[in-house]
């Protein structure tokens, strides 16, 4: 029996805590400007020497980058802010409950708020002994999938009671994602006005460096979009995204593609980004505003981005299913 004057003791629960690239807190340049101070400071995301890219950062990319990104943010920033964030939220509100009692389910950021080591410091008072990390990467990438994990065991470095650990694997070729993903497209596709002459699948893109070095994020992207297409029963045409800087990156590259398909007869497209698990200001401005501007001024004539899985029909009842299979052993899953 415990003393009277013992503290309180929560029941013993499993935290299940979603983890997402990071937003700023608001789309204007101040809050741009600390976001990507924070991002592009990260060892994993640009990997140059840190004597080397210091000043670059903080001489020219902070001082000139902020105001257009902050541009692009005001393009798709809505009532509840990020979009980003608010399918994340809604992605962690939509997954209680559905891994029984005692499981608790919260979402936090690499970037920004809220802070990975704030929300495990919560799960641990409310009495997670076990906490599952979910970064939200269906394709690993050491500069997404390791650096979450990074943050996260550095801020398990600070307890003295460490809660057990597990991560999420990458799920790019789980049949219940490349089904979730199917399903989505094939709607998406069915409520268009036009039938496109070709369906693009964009993933973000990452320096070919990273492929050389052994980082398997693009044989996954690629086996992503091999078997999607093979469900789907048609080609897709792969492309990688957000280029920065002038160091080569993975190939084909989005915007030349989209500006180069109307000279090739091809007037009409949608595009999909299976590489995210929530619509952002990568799909949402990079994508559907720039990439339709792109496309049409190159001669296009029919442009639709596809919404992302997010907390839909097709995405909560995939993200329950490849949580509840690491949470095996732990509990008794409903």
């Amino acid at each position: 029996m415990k003393p009277a004057d013992h503290p309180p003791i929560p029941a013993p629960k499993i935290g299940v805590l979603l983890i997402n690239l990071g937003t700023p807190d608001a789309s204007e340049a101040g809050a741009v400007r600390r976001y990507l101070a924070e991002f592009l400071s990260d060892p994993r995301v640009v990997e140059i020497p840190r004597v080397v890219w210091k000043p670059i950062l903080h001489g020219i990319i902070l001082r000139t980058r902020p105001a257009k990104s902050a541009h692009a943010y005001r393009q798709v920033w809505t009532e509840q802010g990020s979009p980003l964030a608010a399918i994340t939220k809604a992605q962690a509100e939509g997954l209680k409950g559905r891994f029984g009692e005692g499981v608790i389910v919260d979402y936090a950021m690499r970037y920004g708020r809220p802070a990975i080591a704030d929300r495990l410091a919560v799960l641990k008072q409310q009495g997670c002994e076990r906490i599952l990390l979910a970064p939200l990467y269906p394709q690993y990438c050491a500069a997404t999938t390791a650096t979450a994990n990074d943050a996260a065991f550095a801020a398990l470095a600070a307890m003295r009671w460490q809660p057990a650990i597990r991560t999420l694997p990458p799920y790019y070729d789980d049949p219940m994602y490349i089904d979730a993903l199917a399903t989505s497209v094939r709607r998406s596709l069915a409520a268009l006005d036009f039938a496109p002459d070709a369906l693009i699948a964009s993933f973000h893109g990452m320096p070919q460096r990273t492929l050389e070095l052994g980082d398997p994020y693009h044989c996954h992207c690629r086996k992503t979009a091999r078997l999607l297409s093979d469900t789907l029963g048609r080609e897709l045409l792969v492309t990688f995204q957000s280029r920065f800087g002038r160091a080569k990156w993975l190939e084909p590259a989005t915007d030349t593609t989209l500006a180069a398909l109307p000279a090739k007869g091809v007037k009409r497209i949608a595009i999909v980004a299976p590489g995210f698990a929530a619509d952002c200001v990568e799909t949402l401005e990079e994508l559907a505003i720039r990439g339709r501007e792109t496309f049409l001024a190159a001669g296009g004539t029919h442009f639709a981005a596809l919404p992302c899985l997010n907390a839909s029909h097709e995405g909560l009842p995939m993200a329950e299913s490849v949580i509840k299979r690491e949470l095996e052993g732990w509990m008794a899953v409903p």
